[in-house]
């Protein structure tokens, strides 16, 4: 798995990265995991603090997560984490499956030679995790499957916009969990990378279909819809 995969959940900084996004994957990433759990408070001080960087950067990578409705300022009392809501969840599906079928089919047309074998490689992650059930490894190569797609797709407009929708999804299958299905999950993100892959814009198109009706079906069974 790659370095920039694992630095997702072990919170390491690349080399080259600002401050303030170094903040944010800590922050997020502390977010996803649960150890900044739904409705939770805490303040600026306390999270520098336990994440080692200055208030400048962090300030502005909580202004991110709150644009991502990740946190909520408080006035006088800090940032709350934002509670699951389950018809705002619902929507943010269809949301994230309109974009991830877009940058899958322009990924699989535009993306370069190496950008394919990074993609086929991270398939073969995705199928590493779903024989172990690796429940960490598999947050970690979602985020990374998802940075690549983004990055071969060359449309930062629309990774820009589901970035954040991806966040809130790790966020849910964490508390959820129990209710999915990890390797059933992790073979349908293997089979977009697969499809982008092997530049099939129709099968990339159709496996992203896929997903998002397992992941709405998860979805309904875990908020007992």
């Amino acid at each position: 798995m790659s370095e920039a995969a694992t630095s997702y959940l072990t919170g390491g900084r690349t080399q080259g990265t600002s401050l303030a996004e170094q903040a944010y994957d800590a922050v997020e990433r502390m977010i996803v995991t649960l150890d900044l759990a739904p409705g939770s408070v805490f303040t600026e001080a306390e999270l520098a603090e336990s994440i080692g960087i200055g208030r400048t950067p962090l300030r502005e990578a909580l202004q991110r997560l709150a644009a991502a409705h990740l946190v909520q300022a408080l006035p006088r009392r800090g940032m709350l984490v934002s509670e699951i809501n389950a018809s705002e969840y619902l929507n943010l599906l269809d949301t994230r499956g309109v974009l991830d079928r877009l940058i899958a089919v322009q990924a699989a047309r535009r993306a370069d030679p190496n950008a394919r074998t990074a993609l086929r490689a991270c398939a073969a992650g995705f199928g590493e995790v779903a024989e172990t059930r690796d429940e960490s490894g598999f947050l970690m190569i979602d985020r990374h499957g998802d940075a690549l797609l983004e990055s071969a797709s060359h449309n930062p407009y629309a990774s820009q916009a589901v970035s954040p929708l991806h966040a809130h999804c790790r966020r849910f299958w964490t508390v959820h969990r129990h209710h999915g299905d990890l390797g059933e999950s992790a073979v349908l993100h293997a089979q977009i990378m697969l499809e982008v892959a092997n530049g099939n814009e129709n099968g990339a198109g159709q496996a992203c279909d896929a997903l998002i009706a397992y992941l709405e079906s998860f979805a309904r069974r875990a908020l007992d819809l």
